[in-house]
């Protein structure tokens, strides 16, 4: 099939005019076969009218894909030589070594190519063969490259028994350069591979120094500096050379990080955790100047930084309580990954997964609080960032919080070469650090434009907010979200009210007066002790929940009307259910115990009392007498006693009806012999006649 050219293509070819208008012509005058063009005007001149010199530059200047070069000589029916292949082991070594050629051995190899094509096209025309390699290298050395009809020979000598598809492979240069290097012992190339691989990575030049020397001593052959680099280069794989200077944590950079694909999670099923020390001196509560320690959980779906506790170490209590927020606030993840520290490898925490990084996993452990939730715990591998994501919002953190304006002063640098001119010159209040640390993460977690591909725009808080509305999210009961605060040690129950102290605060609640004097254990929350506790038995069994009774202002009218309102409705509600129990007692005909009358001021002017169980300063004989007296009231006991008393005076018995002797004043057992009052011994007399009474042995 031929190929048209315009006289624009053809102007300064070899044996042709350098006009559009010298080509139409000669064109005309040697009655060349023309068509007009597909697309504008003008004529086009087919390929087989040309010149042979013109065809020959044609022929080099093109540069097709070697594969279009042979369906067009295939086409054209040009003859393609031996079809006998090489051996399919050269061919594949051909190819593999034209695979590694640089970029101008590849040019080369394609002009050549170009070359013999050429002389195949210009003995199509007719034309010899000694004929067409002297056209095209003519045509190669005005180009400018010193080319033979000799070197054409060569080159298509090298192709005689090559098919055609595997000529670009043949014809790449074997160009090898210089290969004599220069004399080096083994023994030099020994000591100044020794002393250059080395983790304290000397100079290459203070290397090739020492090993001068040795080589002076004992009449080694030494090279240059630059020959053994050249000759190290060539021999040691860069990952090997960086492992020996800068150790196995450089080497593992060299190594492409994984992409891993968030897109597989939703919002809470997977989070991971860390703790990360804040750049900014802060004076704790203590008194002591610190540096804060954030414990954070963080979606791994999202970004966002769900939950976290600011503690002055990064200890298992701050990882536990910053656990408790995160499945108050959210509910219970699937996946954790955890970093390995000491505090999330705590056995309270992650007690019962098969593998730590820390300590020895033993039968007797514990079960761990995020075990127990079932939290399937994966562990990051130790030393490795990449593997916590939590650690990129950890960067934005060190910009945005560290040094922030109100930590001017405050801030400390993140190692000891970047401290600022201004270090220690100031000490963060705690609060005020915690204030503003929390704005700052709420920020971070608002901040629009994120460009990963999850959010893709939106913020953190809003790509976990729409992923979330759809989750299923599990909640815990309140057992659990219990057993995720602090234990506090034992404490004992106030035997007067039933209150507890703890950590300078008051706690009550009306449960707590059925333990009163007792052991027992709480449950709380350390940053928020003026939140209600949760009591629990020292065997482990739950009592109630605890409000913080706090201390009020000597003036303050308002809480004291609050508490005498609150004191009225507790013992009112007492009354009633004293009242209610009376009532059943007196229905199912059961005794109750001796009880001292009150009046009931709803019915004042009538006949209903209420009464109150005898509680008389604790003493032997008035707990015994409210355990054993029937129901009788205290008015009716009061009279029986007076009534003894004054018959004791006349020397009557009140329980026999008979006279008795005068006693003595100094008789045995008298106060004047160092015996009890006469009081005292008639109300021990009138307890005794009461106890007879309800078993019914008196009159």
């Amino acid at each position: 099939m031929d190929t048209w050219y315009t006289a624009a293509d053809l102007a300064g070819l070899p044996g042709l005019p350098g006009t559009e208008r010298g080509i139409r012509k000669i064109a005309e005058r040697e009655r060349w076969p023309s068509r007009p063009r597909a697309k504008g005007k003008g004529l086009e001149y087919p390929f087989s009218a040309l010149p042979a010199p013109a065809k020959a530059a044609l022929l080099l200047r093109a540069k097709p894909a070697s594969a279009a070069i042979f369906e067009a000589l295939a086409e054209a029916g040009i003859e393609t030589g031996d079809k006998v292949p090489p051996s399919e082991a050269e061919i594949a070594d051909r190819s593999a070594r034209y695979a590694r050629l640089p970029a101008n051995y590849r040019q080369t190899a394609e002009r050549r190519l170009q070359a013999l094509l050429a002389v195949q096209a210009l003995r199509r025309e007719g034309h010899t063969e000694a004929a067409a390699r002297r056209m095209v290298a003519a045509r190669m050395q005005a180009e400018g490259a010193e080319v033979a009809a000799t070197t054409l020979w060569r080159w298509a000598s090298d192709v005689a028994r090559v098919p055609r598809p595997y000529w670009l492979f043949f014809l790449a240069p074997r160009w090898a350069g210089r290969t004599a290097t220069a004399e080096c012992a083994p023994e030099v190339w020994d000591a100044f591979k020794a002393d250059f691989l080395r983790l304290e990575a000397p100079a290459a030049s203070a290397c090739h120094a020492r090993v001068q020397r040795l080589a002076d001593k004992h009449g080694w052959t030494m090279p240059s500096l630059k020959t053994l680099l050249r000759r190290l280069d060539r021999e040691i794989p860069p990952p090997v050379l960086v492992l020996a200077r800068e150790g196995v944590e450089a080497m593992m950079r060299m190594y492409p990080a994984q992409q891993r694909d968030h897109d597989v999670f939703c919002a809470l099923e997977a989070v991971n955790a860390d703790g990360h020390k804040v750049d900014v001196f802060v004076r704790h509560p203590l008194g002591h100047v610190c540096r804060p320690i954030l414990v954070a959980f963080h979606d791994i779906y999202s970004g966002k930084v769900l939950a976290w506790r600011w503690s002055e170490t990064e200890s298992a209590d701050a990882v536990r309580l910053a656990l408790s927020d995160l499945v108050r606030a959210y509910g219970i993840p699937t996946h954790a990954w955890l970093d390995n520290g000491r505090a999330f490898a705590s056995k309270f925490i992650t007690g019962g997964t098969r593998t730590r990084y820390r300590f020895k996993t033993k039968p007797e452990d514990p079960t761990g609080i995020a075990v127990a939730l079932g939290i399937e715990i994966h562990w990051a591998t130790p030393y490795h960032g990449q593997a916590k994501p939590i650690e990129r919002a950890f960067r934005d953190l060190c910009e945005t919080l560290a040094k922030a304006p109100a930590f001017a002063g405050a801030y400390v640098g993140n190692n000891p070469m970047a401290k600022p001119e201004n270090y220690g010159s100031k000490a963060v209040p705690w609060d005020e650090f915690v204030a503003v640390a929390d704005a700052e993460i709420a920020a971070h977690n608002a901040r629009s434009g994120r460009r990963s591909k999850v959010c893709a725009g939106r913020s953190f808080d809003e790509t976990f907010a729409a992923s979330y509305a759809g989750a299923t999210i599990r909640r815990a009961t309140a057992d659990q979200l219990r057993d995720l605060l602090l234990a506090s040690d034992a404490v004992t129950v106030s035997s007067q009210d039933g209150a507890i102290h703890y950590a300078g605060n008051r706690y009550w609640t009306e449960s707590l007066s059925r333990h009163a004097g007792e052991r027992v254990m709480l449950r709380f929350d350390p940053d928020r002790l003026h939140a209600p506790v949760h009591v629990y038995g020292l065997d482990g069994s739950y009592i109630a929940e605890a409000e913080c009774r706090a201390p009020v202002g000597f003036a303050d009218q308002a809480a004291a009307t609050e508490h005498a309102r609150a004191k009225s409705q507790y013992k009112r509600a007492n009354k009633q259910a004293l009242a209610a129990q009376r009532r059943m007692d007196s229905h199912s005909g059961c005794t109750s115990t001796a009880v001292r009358p009150i009046r009931d001021r709803s019915t004042w002017h009538g006949t209903a009392w209420c009464c109150r169980p005898i509680t008389r300063s604790g003493t032997p004989t008035a707990r015994r007498m409210a355990g054993a007296a029937p129901a009788a009231s205290w008015a009716c006991a009061t009279r029986r006693w007076r009534a003894g008393w004054a018959a004791s005076r006349t020397r009557r018995c009140p329980r026999a009806g008979t006279r008795s002797a005068p006693r003595p004043a100094n008789r045995p057992g008298s106060i004047a012999a160092g015996g009890i009052s006469r009081g005292r011994r008639l109300r021990m007399r009138c307890s005794r006649w009461l106890r007879r009474r309800s078993s019914g042995t008196t009159r």
